[in-house]
């Protein structure tokens, strides 16, 4: 198995353990990621993100499969399903985790996923009838850049 495979199957094992300390040490210092709840974060803001989310989990179950991993590039199928605390509903994420390299260590991580199906999972009607639209992402991504924040400042 590639070292980075091994690296992204680690990194996944953590998060499916709620291990949020053994997910950032797979991060290089200068590490990025973006997907389209939180939009882009430093290294600084990911590794909080981790574990902000996992410190609120409460049911969070993870599976995944890593699809490619080489020296330069890798990529990670993986599932999420929890409970949205904001409104009690049941979600079913379905993920593409794309990710660069350096030194060893994951550089670069975007996650993709239909927003739309999230939003009508997570927030019912609401999200069903918003959930498309490009002010619905932003407005999200200010509400958890907000919440993380917060989180930061109280850690």
């Amino acid at each position: 198995m590639h070292p980075h495979a091994v690296l992204l199957t680690r990194f996944y094992e953590a998060f499916a353990r709620g291990d949020a300390e053994a997910m950032v040490a797979c991060y290089h210092p200068e590490a990025a990621f973006s997907d389209p709840a939180f939009g882009l974060l430093d290294h600084a803001h990911v590794c909080g993100m981790w574990r902000m989310l996992l410190a609120r989990a409460r049911d969070l179950r993870v599976t995944f499969t890593v699809r490619a991993a080489d020296d330069e590039r890798g990529e990670v199928a993986w599932e999420a399903r929890y409970t949205f605390s904001r409104s009690g509903r049941p979600v079913h994420n379905i993920i593409t985790g794309q990710f660069g390299f350096k030194d060893g260590l994951i550089l670069a991580h975007r996650d993709g996923f239909d927003l739309h199906a999230w939003a009508k999972q997570a927030l019912g009607w609401k999200g069903s009838l918003l959930g498309g639209m490009g002010r619905f992402e932003r407005s999200l991504q200010a509400q958890a850049r907000k919440g993380l924040a917060a989180y930061l400042a109280g850690s």
